[in-house]
């Protein structure tokens, strides 16, 4: 089989179908979720990414992300906190027949070390054009096809202002430089690739 064969949306969704996550004990950390909402595009499929609104003492300011954040008391479950975050940072409403499946649970890092933080990953499918609507979190707002993150020519190393002295692996997925996906989105989305074929993450490495 193809890579590209097994970057349809009917190739994801049988995938992520039969798929049974890894989750993380919540314990005393935060949770919080995050949406991959995908789409076809052609014979194939791509992916939303938000890039993060500057934000003084955020330390994920700027960077490349899914929608999502902090699971709230009034939330039902994680699930719930992804769509409920999704519909008020770019205005989507994810439905319960969009729903794909659940990707592996994270611990979120920042510089490369615990937070004491777990994040959890639920993949939406969507067909229509929707207008996006960003709210204040939120700089830009892109479509990335998903072959983009297999592509060796776009790998780059990151080194965060934090930690200068450090580099992170990280995948260009604009003509932008600040447009550069690494840390947990990255992380997320070599478990996605790691569900769909073993095969897809040599090139993410």
């Amino acid at each position: 089989m193809s890579d590209a064969s097994k970057l349809t949306m009917d190739a994801i969704r049988a995938r992520l179908q039969r798929y049974s996550p890894q989750r993380l004990d919540i314990g005393e950390h935060r949770h919080a979720s995050v949406a991959m909402v995908l789409r076809p595009a052609g014979a194939h499929a791509e992916v939303l990414l938000i890039q993060r609104a500057h934000c003084e003492g955020d330390p994920w300011s700027g960077q490349m992300a899914f929608p999502g954040g902090i699971v709230e008391a009034g939330d039902r479950d994680a699930r719930a906190a992804a769509v409920r975050e999704t519909e008020e940072e770019i205005g989507l409403q994810l439905r319960e027949r969009d729903y794909l499946g659940r990707i592996d649970d994270m611990q979120g890092r920042h510089r490369g070390h615990p937070v004491g933080i777990v994040v959890a990953a639920f993949a939406y499918a969507v067909n229509e054009r929707f207008v996006p609507k960003p709210n204040y979190e939120v700089r830009d707002i892109l479509w990335v096809p998903l072959h983009t993150f297999l592509d060796r020519r776009r790998r780059v190393e990151v080194r965060h202002p934090a930690s200068p002295n450090e580099r992170f692996p990280g995948i260009r997925v604009s003509d932008n430089t600040d447009q550069v996906v690494w840390g947990l989105t990255r992380r997320f989305l070599y478990a996605f690739f790691q569900i769909l074929d073993e095969s897809l993450i040599d090139a993410m490495e």
